[in-house]
C-alpha cells in the first residue's frame, strides 16, 4: 500500500496531478481543493495517499490529511457513492466540512457536491454519522501534519516546497473531542457540538472549541 508520496508536480489536470517520484511518475487523483492548494507546475509537493485496487483497475487517490483521506475511503463504503462521486463531495466540502456535515445530519450540504442528489445525501449521513467521532479525533495533536513530517526528513530527500494542509482547524476539533469525551461526554452529542462550534467559528483554537462546546451541551433552562 503507498500512504503517501513526496515528488515534484509534473502535470496538473483538472482531476488529477503526475508527481514525479525520483524518475517514477505516479498520476494520483485529487478532489478540487487539493488542486487549487499544491503549488504549481515544476516545483514539490506531498500528500497522503490512498490505492484503489480492482479487477481492471489501479487508482491513486491524493490528500492532505488523514481526515480527508479517511472520508474518502468511508464515503466509497457507502452504497451509490464511487470514487468519482467521493472526490465530488470532498470537492464540495472538504475534510473539515464533511466531519461537520456528518456529526450534524446536514445531508443538504453534501446534496450540494456535483451528482450528488438527495437520497445519496442522505444515505452518505444516516451510514456514517456514527463514524464521525473517530474521524474528527484522527485530527487531534497526537496527528502530526503531512508538512512536518517532510520537514523532518532527511535533506537528502526532503522536497525544495509542500502542499501544507490546513491542518491546525481540524487538529484543533480533534483535541476538542478527545478533551469532551474525557469529561464524560457521548461521541456522538460531542462531535455534534465541536462540529457546530467549529462551522460558527472556523478559525478558533482547542481551547475556545471545547467553551463554545460545552455550552452547547450545557442543560438547557
Amino acid at each position: 500500500m503507498i500512504g503517501w508520496l513526496s515528488g515534484r508536480i509534473i502535470e496538473k489536470e483538472l482531476d488529477h496531478i503526475l508527481l514525479d517520484v525520483r524518475g517514477v511518475g505516479y498520476i494520483v487523483y485529487v478532489s478540487d481543493r487539493v488542486r487549487t492548494a499544491l503549488p504549481g507546475v515544476g516545483e514539490e509537493a506531498a500528500l497522503y495517499t490512498d490505492l484503489l485496487v480492482r479487477e481492471d483497475l489501479l487508482q491513486l487517490f491524493g490528500f492532505t490529511s488523514r481526515v480527508e483521506k479517511e472520508w474518502h475511503r468511508l464515503l466509497m463504503g457507502v452504497q451509490g457513492v464511487g470514487a468519482k462521486a467521493a472526490l465530488a463531495i470532498m470537492s464540495a466540502l472538504g475534510g473539515d466540512g464533511l466531519s461537520r456535515a456528518i456529526a450534524l445530519g446536514d445531508w443538504s450540504s453534501i446534496a450540494k457536491a456535483k451528482g450528488i442528489g438527495p437520497k445519496t445525501a442522505q444515505r452518505v449521513v444516516m451510514e456514517l454519522k456514527g463514524k464521525a467521532p473517530a474521524v474528527m479525533a484522527m485530527g487531534g495533536g497526537h496527528t502530526a501534519p503531512l508538512a512536518e513530517v517532510i520537514e523532518n526528513e532527511a535533506p537528502a530527500t526532503k522536497p525544495r516546497r509542500a502542499a501544507k494542509p490546513a491542518a491546525d482547524a481540524v487538529n484543533a476539533q480533534g483535541d476538542a473531542l478527545s478533551a469532551l469525551g474525557n469529561l464524560g461526554y457521548g461521541p456522538s452529542d460531542a462531535a455534534a457540538a465541536v462540529a457546530q462550534a467549529a462551522g460558527e467559528a472556523p478559525d478558533a483554537d482547542s481551547a475556545a472549541l471545547i467553551r463554545a462546546a460545552l455550552k452547547l451541551l450545557a442543560p438547557k433552562a
